[in-house]
């Protein structure tokens, strides 16, 4: 089956996290992603080099894509680009602010030149208001944001293990860029689409926002413990193995009591009797379930969640997602050997093609160059 974006031309001035992700997928889709890199490479590329020397986020998200070295405020350069711009499809940029348009390929300049093209600009804090022209990374976004002040223990905030606000940010660029390509495919015209780290963050931040706004309080960090659904979270057997439950209606929570608690009597205490009365006295249900728990081995404890049909998980490290059962990878090439990275977060009911390789930097700027002349 051909891929879908199969004959899409995307031109990305990226760097970094978001946009490459969103790239990266574009790429997996079966689209051509020419990636123009400054002579020292996107910095992702240093990271880190725990990948057979490379970095594991720059390998993560830039495979499949062709490396073009240029120096878009040289001359000739920029006429390259220009000419690879006159026959993209999409163009994604996550430069600095202001620094493309500067540069002269600001996006609504170039869909005026380009009226089918498809542009994407991202940033960090958007392209109005006071903060603008600052300067946006991850961890920085998540502070803003106040996703770092739900997160963590109660006693200090944390940050998200992974880069969260990159990641969003570039989930939703490829969502527009989609709808973008779809609606060309009625009209034959373009659009622009902006996406911003802060906003895309503050999105997902619905929900703790409107408790905020409404109930007058956002919800308080709990560690591996749900703010307003009890219980769920970590729970701990007697020989120490922990185990997360997820209770989501109250007949799930008689369950629950009856068939791994055996305590049908704890359904009905008046303290537990909806989802608002066990967050309300918490720590009171925490002790009892401790206490339930204490005789019972990790083991044990899993055996009645299973039967009793409960949703529950483990608190596994990263060596065991390595070994996990349920994993699905891939292998993909890179200039210093083969990688193995989950699998893509789909699976097309017909074979869609394999991902291509991780590109070195420039590889291709000699064959571009040649092509695009």
């Amino acid at each position: 089956m051909a891929r879908p974006l199969e004959g899409i031309l995307v031109i990305a001035l990226e760097q970094a996290v978001a946009a490459p992700f969103c790239t990266s997928r574009l790429a997996d889709a079966g689209a051509r992603v020419i990636k123009i890199e400054r002579k020292e490479g996107d910095f992702a590329r240093a990271y880190d080099h725990v990948v057979h020397g490379e970095s594991a986020y720059f390998v993560w998200l830039n495979r499949g894509k062709e490396s073009l070295v240029l120096d878009i405020k040289n001359p000739a350069d920029a006429a390259l680009l220009e000419r690879l711009l006159a026959k993209a499809d999409v163009f994604i940029q996550n430069l600095a602010p202001g620094a493309a348009k500067r540069a002269g390929f600001g996006s609504d300049d170039l869909r005026a030149r380009y009226p089918r093209l498809v542009t994407c600009d991202i940033s960090g804090y958007g392209e109005e208001g006071p903060f603008t022209d600052m300067k946006a990374y991850d961890l920085l976004i998540q502070c803003e944001t106040g996703l770092a002040s739900i997160t963590g223990s109660p006693e200090a905030p944390g940050r998200v293990g992974v880069s969260i606000s990159d990641l969003c940010c570039g989930m939703n660029a490829h969502g527009a860029i989609m709808q973008a390509l779809f609606a060309r495919e009625r009209t034959g015209k373009g659009n622009g689409v902006a996406v911003s780290l802060f906003d895309a963050t503050a999105d997902w931040m619905a929900a703790p926002l409107m408790y905020q706004d409404y109930a007058g309080a956002a919800p308080k960090r709990m560690g591996l413990n749900h703010p307003s659904i009890a219980p769920y979270g970590v729970y701990t057997a007697g020989d120490g193995k922990q185990v997360v439950i997820s209770i989501q209606n109250e007949r799930e929570w008689v369950s629950l009591c009856e068939k791994v608690f055996q305590r049908a009597d704890m359904a009905r205490d008046p303290r537990f009797v909806s989802n608002v009365k066990r967050c309300e006295n918490r720590p009171a249900l925490d002790q009892e379930i401790a206490a339930i728990l204490k005789p019972l081995t990790g083991a044990e404890f899993v055996a009645r969640l299973r039967a009793g049909d409960i949703a529950f998980g483990a608190v596994n490290s990263v060596a065991e997602l390595s070994q996990h059962p349920q994993l699905r990878r891939m292998e993909i090439g890179s200039p210093t050997g083969p990688i193995s990275l989950p699998a893509h977060p789909w699976q097309w009911r017909e074979s869609a093609g394999a991902s291509g390789p991780v590109p070195a930097l420039g590889q291709h700027s000699a064959a571009i160059r040649a092509e695009f002349a």
